[in-house]
């Protein structure tokens, strides 16, 4: 009988990498994201490449909307076995100081409160039928704060707090929760295209580059997550040497 993954924020970086991962595992595809052109183009890439995907436009901030959202997942494919959750903001990053409440919340609908909603409808069903997995892909940011570059970071963070959580109560109940921070950008991906583009410019302390990584390096390392289910997080590439909490020296 055929899986299901459901990919939130799904796109020609990241999104396309996990769809063609598992679908070598055997899974179908749920493709969820905002545009529709793009997401109709994206299944009849995956369509030529054997993956059989299906598109469902959303707009992943309309929290509300989750649950008629994964109705319609559902009633066209049946039980969602893995999340994978990984939307991309092309925003521009923060000062700290600079933040206001209005502009978080935003980001707080998006990276805490609709994956919420996502949880709070999906693992029901993964405790009854014992199996299940729930993927969340976070920033750097989430772990190591930078100066300057706030905004998306702290609900980052309080999306991995609760995940964290998660992945502690639902273990023994068959159901694995797992976050990558991804420390690089995703090649193909649109934030890499707005960032090397200049149309997101990223004001970067002395001496900390931004490195590129291969989104199917990332695809892979969600698969064994999810096979072994022997780590609740890991940061691709690993955070070596980089403070980004300390202020940039003078």
């Amino acid at each position: 009988m055929s899986r299901t993954i459901a990919v939130f924020g799904a796109g020609t970086g990241l999104g396309s990498a996990i769809a063609r991962r598992f679908a070598r595992e055997g899974y179908r595809v749920a493709l969820v994201a905002r545009r529709p052109a793009p997401l109709d183009d994206l299944v009849r890439e995956l369509a030529a490449g054997g993956v059989e995907a299906y598109a469902f436009p959303a707009d992943l901030t309309a929290t509300a909307d989750v649950p008629a959202l994964l109705a319609a997942v559902e009633e066209k494919l049946g039980p969602i076995d893995v999340v994978e959750y990984a939307p991309i903001t092309t925003a521009p990053f923060t000062p700290a100081a600079e933040l206001t409440p209005e502009a978080l919340q935003r980001y707080l609908d998006l990276y805490v409160f609709t994956p919420m909603a996502i949880v709070r409808s999906v693992v029901p069903g993964m405790i009854a039928r014992g199996d299940g997995a729930i993927l969340v892909t976070h920033g750097a940011s989430a772990v190591e704060p930078m100066p300057g570059m706030s905004g998306v970071g702290p609900a980052m963070a309080a999306a991995r707090n609760y995940l964290a959580s998660l992945h502690g109560e639902l273990a023994d109940h068959g159901v694995y929760v797992g976050t990558i921070n991804v420390n690089a950008l995703v090649r193909g991906s649109a934030g890499h295209r707005a960032i090397t583009s200049g149309e997101l410019p990223v004001a970067l302390p002395p001496g900390v580059e931004l490195p590129s990584i291969a989104p199917e390096e990332l695809a892979d390392a969600y698969w064994e997550m999810v096979a072994h289910r022997r780590r609740f997080e890991a940061t691709i590439p690993a955070l070596v040497g980089v403070t980004f909490s300390s202020a940039p020296a003078s």
